[in-house]
């Protein structure tokens, strides 16, 4: 019989193999809080959910064989990239696909209307909207953040043309950060590097392409934001593949914690307050002027390795962020 947890408990959506979302979860038990860890996928075959709605917010209970959890009583959200449900196996498609959605949206739709007093990190549907690059900037830049110049085209001759009328180095980027899946285990992340402008021909027509400015730089910055905690390292490339794009290169990368500025602490919180967020993810480039350049913000971007190598306490920092809610 599943173990009822007590009112105030935390819920931690996240794939199972999640080594991320395991700290908080042994952060969350180590101070005896009630905590409840499922993935999406698990849902139907190993999670049941029943909850009826009478004239007010539903009621009902979420569980999975060992814990049980009434959704009127959820304290808190840890949403963290989790896998989609899939259809029952014994199902021939299109109906297969047809009960994944369902499970989905029954689900996912519950969590959504969970009470409005449930913490939050970060609502899906919220951090979908932010991740997008192009929306980022423009905010960045309206609360008082430095940004680069950027282009997004599929036009090879605008490209050329961008180019030589910046008159500086240029990087292609990726528009969003998922890896290239190759079918056969084989995840290849796609780096942001340098181009020779002269070089850009008609492949260019084939997808959107994200052109910046290069911003020389001292180091780069990874300041993450939990709720109004702000917690930034310098990461200092020590290989050319690093100091161009410093995820391709890790054991080249050296980290030191470090002070955020004032006008760049405010600006990433109005930031996070624009989109609703209660976690960002942030990259800076920092010149040896000591100018801060906003690059991006991953609203669900990995902490757990900046933790250990910086020492920063991120964990702690989540923890208290996802235990403050009140019932």
């Amino acid at each position: 019989m599943s173990r009822p947890l007590a009112p105030g408990a935390v819920l931690v959506v996240a794939e199972d193999r999640d080594a991320t979302a395991d700290l908080v979860v042994r952060e969350l038990e180590r101070r005896e809080r009630p905590v409840m860890r499922f993935d999406l996928a698990d849902f139907p075959a190993h999670l049941a959910l029943s909850i009826d709605h009478g004239g007010s917010p539903w009621r009902g209970v979420l569980e999975d064989g060992l814990r049980r959890v009434r959704v009127e009583e959820v304290g808190a959200v840890y949403y963290r990239r989790p896998r989609p449900p899939a259809g029952p196996e014994l199902l021939d498609e299109p109906y297969r696909t047809w009960a994944g959605q369902q499970a989905l949206s029954g689900l996912l739709g519950a969590l959504y209307a969970l009470p409005a007093s449930v913490v939050w990190l970060n609502r899906p549907d919220v951090d979908a909207i932010a991740a997008h690059k192009p929306g980022q900037l423009p905010v960045a830049a309206q609360y008082g953040l430095h940004t680069p110049r950027t282009l997004i085209t599929n036009d090879p001759a605008m490209a050329r043309e961008w180019c030589a009328e910046l008159g500086a180095p240029v990087v292609c980027k990726p528009l969003s950060g998922g890896p290239l899946d190759h079918g056969d285990g084989r995840r290849q992340a796609v780096p942001t590097h340098l181009i020779d402008p002269a070089e850009l021909d008609d492949t260019v027509k084939l997808t959107a392409h994200l052109f910046q400015e290069w911003v020389p730089k001292a180091y780069e910055v990874r300041l993450t934001v939990v709720g109004r905690r702000c917690m930034a390292t310098e990461i200092h490339a020590g290989s050319d593949a690093a100091y161009e794009d410093w995820r391709t290169d890790y054991d080249a990368l050296t980290y030191k914690p470090c002070d955020v500025p004032a006008r760049v602490r405010a600006g990433v919180l109005a930031w996070l307050d624009h989109f609703g967020l209660s976690y960002g993810a942030f990259d800076f480039a920092v010149t040896d002027s000591g100018r801060w350049t906003f690059l991006e913000c991953n609203p669900s971007g990995q902490w757990g390795w900046i933790e250990a190598r910086a020492g920063l306490p991120i964990t702690a920092a989540i923890t208290d962020f996802l235990t403050r809610s009140k019932l």
